[in-house]
Parts: structure tokens; sequence; C-alpha cells
């Protein structure tokens, strides 16, 4: 019996030790792949970062002791992460050795751009460059090339119109010619059969309508009227009439904070002022809205020529078909400029 009870002892004993093995194992484990991100979060890898500056990245993101985790998790599997290259999704709730895994694999993700009231090329640059890993630089560059853009079928000044405000999902390394690319797939699926149709019973083409939406956005805040300027517009293209649009002033002149016009400034020559010359400007004046481009496309019928702003400042605007009606709204707000000694 005495044999008996020291056997039994021993096997108790290491049951015991296998259980101390077993729950310091979970101990150590269980963080690892039990435990997940208090947060959502991405993070940005340029090839040749070195695996330590990866973990700074997460812990900066996802906090100190998830980042810990998932870099004791990368040494453990022995990960080399200096040949990955692109933006890494962290979700709230994933595990370090899911995240760990995924930097391993070089899962990437797709980062979101949203952009709208954007006026210049150079600013549109200058936010894909803050989204993106390029350099803002590097797409101001692609996007006067003129061979890139009559690969795309356009040219620097009509460039603008493949640039439709909306969100978008690209890898964050794209390089900008890819992205011109992939923005023109976005331009060709906006424009179906029905709007270009639409296009052509105004007798203008699509990158002519973007450009007008373009300075019925500057002319007008207001959307519920954004039609009607429109119609103005298609009114003095067919008539021969010079468009006389105050946006195209001071988007030639640089600069959009002039509150009044003066007779010198109509004057400047360019191709961008409709004071000067006849038509459509070469191309956008800004980056206009998709319902200002169907604002266009189906602006109401009116006979309407002339416009001024309404002396109230309500940002609204009233309309003539003669220039002596006209000659009456711009006096009255020509007198409230005065009023207010705006210059």
């Amino acid at each position: 019996m005495k044999i008996g009870n020291k056997q039994i002892s021993n096997k108790w004993l290491a049951g015991g030790i296998v259980l101390l093995v077993c729950l310091a194992a979970l101990a150590v484990v269980a963080p690892l792949t039990l435990t997940g991100a208090p947060q959502d979060g991405v993070i940005k890898i340029r090839r040749g970062t070195p695996t330590a500056a990866v973990c700074d990245s997460l812990q900066a993101q996802v906090g100190t002791t998830f980042g810990k985790r998932v870099q004791t998790v990368l040494n453990l599997l022995n990960a080399n992460l200096s040949n990955r290259q692109g933006a890494f999704r962290i979700s709230k709730g994933d595990s370090p050795l899911a995240v760990a895994r995924r930097l391993r694999n070089g899962v990437t993700c797709g980062v979101k751009f949203t952009f709208n009231n954007v006026r210049t090329l150079d600013e549109w640059a200058a936010r894909w460059g803050n989204v993106f890993m390029g350099d803002s630089a590097e797409m101001r560059q692609a996007l006067a090339d003129t061979t890139v853009c009559q690969q795309l079928g356009k040219t620097p000044q009509t460039i603008a119109c493949l640039l439709i405000p909306d969100t978008y999902e690209f890898y964050w390394d794209i390089e900008p010619v890819k992205m011109l690319e992939r923005m023109h797939d976005y331009y060709q699926k906006f424009w179906t059969d029905e709007r270009r149709d639409k296009a052509s019973k105004l007798g203008i083409t699509p990158d002519q309508v973007v450009t007008l939406a373009s300075i019925v956005e500057e002319e007008t805040s207001k959307a519920d009227e954004r039609g009607k300027v429109a119609r103005l517009y298609l009114n003095r293209l067919q008539q021969g009439m010079k468009l006389q649009a105050d946006p195209t002033v001071k988007f030639a002149i640089g600069d959009f904070s002039i509150k009044r016009l003066t007779v010198p400034m109509t004057q400047v020559k360019s191709p961008y002022n409709t004071y000067y010359v006849e038509g459509l400007p070469p191309g956008p004046i800004r980056l206009p809205e998709k319902n200002t481009v169907d604002a266009v496309l189906n602006a109401p019928a009116h006979n309407y020529i002339y416009m001024c702003a309404k002396d109230d400042f309500s940002g609204y605007h009233n309309f003539a078909v003669d220039y002596a009606s006209h000659l009456v709204n711009a006096h009255r707000y020509q007198d409230a400029l005065n009023k207010r000694g705006i210059k």
C-alpha cells in the first residue's frame, strides 16, 4: 500500500507540473492570440523600414501594450518586414498574432481618398500627397506631362476633367500615372451614354460640360440656382456671345479673393478670361461636383442672357433678357457694394 501511495503521489506531482507548465504557456500565449486591438488603425510602411520602426508605428496607432505584443509575435515568427510596403489595416479586436501574420505576409489594404471643394490642380496634388506615399511634386509633374495627358485622351488643360470629386480607395503606394489611369476609369463610368447624349444635345463635349460646370459652381453657391445659371451661359454660347463670366477673370489673374472686377481686369489677355476670348475656356477653373455637372446637363430652358448678384447679398442672382434690365440690376448691386465699402 505504501508503494501504491507513492506512485499516486508521483502521478499527482507530475500532473501538477504539467498543469503549471500549461498555465505558464497559456499566460504567455493567451495575450498574443486571445487579446484584441483596442481600436482601428492603419500603419503605412515604406520598403526598407526596419521592423523596430514598424512596431513603433504600431504602438502609436493602437497603443503601447498591443504594439509590443505584435512585436513579440513578429520576433517569434522571425519576421523580416524590410521588403514590405503599403498600408496595413488593424481592426478593433484583431489579435496580435493576426496582425503580425498580416504584416509578415504583406497583406496590404486600400486607403480612402475623399476630395471636394478644390480649385486648382496644385491644390489637388497637395491633397493627394498628404494621403499617399508619393510626393505632390510627382503628381503635379504627371498632371502637366503632355504625353501622360495624351495617353488619357486629355491635355494639361483638360486633365482636371478626370478628377471628379468623390470618395475613392487606392493602394497607398500607387504611382501618380497609375492613379490618373484609375481616375480615367471612374471618369468613363461617370460619363454614361445618357450623360453623353445630353451633352451632345447641348452641342458641347463632356469636357466642355465639366468646364462650364466649373464656372457655374464659382458663380453661385446655391445648388437650386445652378441649372438656371448654366442655361444662361448655354444661351450665350448658342447666340455667339462672349460668356463674360467673372470667375474666369479671377482664375486668369490667379486671385479668387477679388470682390469687384475693374475694366483693366476684364482686359487681361488669357485664354481663360471669357471677357477677352469667345466661347469656353480651354479647361475647368475648378473641380466641379457631380451634381453641378448634372445641373448643366439638365439645365431648364429660359431666355435669360444676363445675371447679376442680388443686392441683398443672399447669394442668389437677378436675371434679365435684355441689357437695359441688366443695368438696373447691376447699378442696384453696385450701390449696395458702395454702401458696405466693398472695393
